[in-house]
């Protein structure tokens, strides 16, 4: 009696109920159990397993959960039975392991009443030492001891606590879907009516609810952030990262200092806190708390509203929009929210467009719909076409934006968001369009006139002729030199009559350009090709370039250097590198171009060291970069462009490794109509040259996409496509991989460095497909540019590839691969060739 009065006390005083000379277990094994008074403690000792009663509980309930122990011995992070709880008349809890790896929770008087347990989602039968752990990140595991992939993880299973490293969202495959629950209460696990999680109608976003009631939105992911995640900024604390593939959609978060103990908690209330652990006070302190003002709450201002915690009150309508009942807004009711001014007419594409609101948390996105691969442009042609469609906006605003989001029914839950905001295109009548642009004519009209008036005064006028004179005195020769050069390149190179036209390139003096390179220092030298070496310079105002020098003895590079010239000076893509000038005085040639802190892709890919720093989706990314440039070069720009010398070494990547095609003293312009040629001067670098080229001449954009197959399947197998050696056959990396593919084997051409948790192996199996889909022995089999873009992009069903080119297994001295492995290893030399074929 006595005994049972102390306990009494203990649980209602204490936050756990454990005996205070508890024993620690490291691992549960099928032969051990954990009891009621034992404890499982994390080999680091952050966290702590066992049983427990909460804090100010009057009931004798137990639980069996995880805990801060180093730290904070009494903060809960996770629940087993948290619905289930052991009473009194269980007499006490058991945790045991089954031989197929379940972990069960029974009472102490019969090994039969279950009051939790957990899965096995795993599909190998074939346990035969199962093991429960507990992990130092707080992740309670069940493994074969033999195996280090997880049967069971407790971070599948989420209560009201986000841990780093903890996934929140949805395994598409196994079809988990972690969310978090908050407590009943503070003295009660069990579920209570908030929950968190991710809601993947439409566009993924994380949404809070009470029951079923949305009650905060964070926005759709853009690349950078949450759309309306106002606290989500990056920080000294933790990084995150959100997730979005064919496998898997999650949000997650790492701890930046593994000494700053930092979780994300739904508590009972509804407000989703982010807490750190304060040394000093020996208490969790509020980083952040979501909602965070009365903006966050879903909707406030209905449909069309915008809300701005700026303002008094702080629900507005957009601009172009007012209230659909005047007089229940003057009351501060919103729930009827706004409309048009004028409305919609979709009976004629023109009579509707589009007007961008900047700074905004972007609307609701599960009525929406989503292409990632799609330009703003394209993405505003599709939503004028469908009547349903009322705006659209990018999906990554990263890098000048990219990807289309259309929204098909009323924008709600719009909040002013100065700094991190982004813009919306919304669907408007033409008539207000024109007000809009009337408006902005009207203040373009005023600052013109003041500029008129004070031209009238005539002191710009005499000191801009004034100047004029001047500049074309001190410049005239170098005029004359630089009209000179290019007129007679032209005449040299090309015989289309479109390529006369003024080129309008920046010219630099030759000593802006030898100050830039410290005179053509030997330690400024970047390389060297057929045309003369490259040198890195930075001019005066601190930017930074690269200068491609004619040398002065090259037998080989004058019409490279000229073509490159016509070919590059009007073209403007992200992928492409860009011409900033030219210097042509005296009998010094040179190009003057943005300069590339990573130099050339084959420096990566070819490389042991360097390739590690290119993980699969980097790799990917560049991919798309190189297909998109190609798709400029082919169609979208002002001339057709074949470039008949891609590969690896000619795609040089910028500070953030965004691939720029280079080198276009090879390439060929063509007239709209045009898309190839037959010429007696094969140019190209063996290994990329496709078979018609290589042997008849015969070139086309096809030319270029069996260039890009290649590339595409060396960044995939870090190996050259020329000089590749198997022991078991004689065949280069193109018949290698097609052999692969046929008995179903495409997995074994992944580079070592990607590894396969590195990368989705998917994405990686449909690059390899679509890389052979381009290297087709026939050019009418090879798919287009824009095809090969599409499906880079999208997940539709793909052809069966043909047989590549150049497939015959080559004949080679007799050599033993095993006793010549350090003659095999040396770099292929791949400098671009020329052949003259007499016809």
């Amino acid at each position: 009696m006595v005994f049972s009065i102390v306990l009494l006390f203990y649980f209602m005083f204490s936050t756990f109920t454990i005996i205070s000379n508890a024993v620690e277990l490291h691992t549960i094994t099928t032969t051990q159990s954990l009891t009621d008074g034992q404890t499982m403690v994390s080999s680091d000792g952050t966290f702590e397993l066992g049983f427990f009663s909460p804090s100010g509980s009057t009931s004798r309930n137990r639980y069996l959960g995880i805990w801060y122990k180093k730290i904070s011995n009494g903060t809960v992070v996770w629940v087993a039975n948290r619905d289930t709880p052991l009473t009194d008349a269980s007499g006490g809890g058991v945790l045991k392991l089954t031989d197929g790896g379940i972990l069960v929770l029974v009472n102490v008087n019969s090994t039969n009443t279950s009051f939790w347990s957990s899965s096995n989602s795993s599909s190998n039968n074939n346990i035969v030492n199962p093991v429960a752990q507990l992990l130092d990140s707080g992740n309670l595991v069940v493994r074969d001891a033999n195996d280090e992939n997880f049967l069971w993880q407790s971070f599948d299973y989420p209560c009201d606590t986000l841990l780093p490293g903890m996934k929140l969202g949805k395994n598409l495959v196994t079809g988990i879907d972690r969310h978090l629950w908050s407590w009943k209460s503070s003295d009660d696990p069990s579920k209570g009516e908030y929950s968190y999680g991710i809601d993947l109608r439409g566009f993924p976003q994380l949404v809070l609810l009470k029951g079923s009631v949305e009650k905060y939105r964070s926005g759709p992911w853009n690349g950078l952030r949450f759309s309306g995640s106002v606290g989500l900024l990056p920080n000294s604390i933790y990084t995150y990262r959100f997730v979005f593939d064919q496998q898997e959609v999650y949000y997650e978060y790492e701890l930046i200092n593994s000494s700053v103990f930092s979780r994300r908690v739904l508590n009972q209330n509804g407000i989703l806190q982010r807490l750190t652990w304060n040394y000093k006070t020996q208490e969790w302190t509020v980083y952040v708390n979501t909602p965070s003002d009365n903006c966050d709450f879903y909707g406030l201002c209905q449909a069309y509203g915008i809300c701005s915690i700026a303002n008094s009150p702080v629900c507005g309508c957009l601009d172009k929009f007012g209230p659909r009942y005047p007089k229940d807004w003057g009351t501060a009711d919103w729930s009827s929210g706004c409309v048009r001014k004028t409305p919609l007419d979709c009976h004629n594409e023109s009579s509707n467009g589009f007007i961008k609101y900047s700074s905004v948390k972007l609307p609701d996105t599960r009525n929406s719909w989503f292409n990632r691969s799609m330009t703003l442009k394209e993405c505003e042609t599709v939503c004028l076409k469908n009547c349903s469609c009322m705006a659209y906006a990018n999906i990554d605003i990263r890098e000048g934006g990219s990807g289309c989001l259309l929204w098909f029914e009323d924008l709600i839950d719009i909040r002013e968001l100065t700094e991190i905001g982004q813009d919306i295109y919304i669907r408007m009548a033409s008539s207000e369009l024109v007000s809009e642009v009337g408006s902005k004519s009207n203040r373009k009209m005023r600052k013109k006139v003041i500029v008129i008036l004070a031209l009238l005064a005539g002191v710009l006028v005499l000191g801009l002729t004034l100047a004029l004179y001047v500049w074309m005195k001190k410049h005239q020769e170098q005029k004359l030199n630089r009209g000179e050069s290019l007129d007679r390149g032209l005449e040299q190179c090309h015989t289309n009559e479109s390529h006369k036209e003024d080129l309008e390139l920046p010219m630099f003096d030759l000593s802006t350009i030898a100050d830039a390179t410290n005179n053509f220092s030997i330690s400024n030298k970047l390389g060297e090709g057929g045309f003369g070496p490259v040198y890195k310079g930075i001019l005066e105002e601190g930017k930074e370039i690269a200068v491609k020098r004619l040398s002065k003895y090259s037998t080989q590079g004058i019409d490279e250097f000229k073509n490159e010239v016509i070919c590059i000076a009007k073209l403007q893509h992200r992928n492409l590198v860009k011409l900033l000038g030219c210097c042509f005085q005296g009998e010094e040639k040179m190009l003057i171009y943005e300069y590339m802190p990573n130099k050339s892709l084959d420096l990566f890919i070819f490389d042991q060291t360097q390739s590690k720093l290119l993980d699969w989706p980097r790799r990917f990314d560049i991919i798309n970069g190189i297909a998109r440039g190609l798709l400029y070069l082919h169609q979208d720009s002002r001339l057709r462009i074949i470039h008949r010398d891609l590969k690896a070494s000619n795609i040089l990547l910028d500070v953030n490794l965004i691939p720029k095609i280079s080198d276009f003293g090879m390439a060929r312009s063509f007239g709209e109509n045009e898309t190839g040629a037959t010429t007696k001067r094969v140019v190209g670098t063996h290994g990329y040259m496709s078979p018609e080229y290589a042997v008849d001449g015969i070139f086309s954009v096809k030319s270029d996409v069996f260039s890009f197959g290649v590339l595409v399947l060396e960044m995939v197998s870090g190996k050259r496509n020329r000089g590749f050696f198997h022991p078991e056959h004689h065949l280069n990396l193109l018949g290698h991989s097609w052999r692969l593919f046929k008995e179903g084997r495409s997995l074994e051409l992944v580079d070592a460095p990607l590894g396969e948790d590195s990368c989705c192996l998917s994405q990686v199996l449909r690059s390899i497909h679509i890389a052979l889909l381009c290297v087709q022995q026939f050019p009418e089999d090879r798919p287009n540019m824009s095809s090969v873009v599409l499906m880079l992009g999208s997940g539709s069903a793909l052809l069966q590839p043909k047989q590549p080119g150049f497939y015959t297994e080559r004949t080679f001295p007799e050599i033993d691969y095993y006793t010549s492995s350090k003659q095999t290893t040396s770099s292929v030399n791949e400098i671009t060739m020329t052949v003259l074929e007499a016809r």
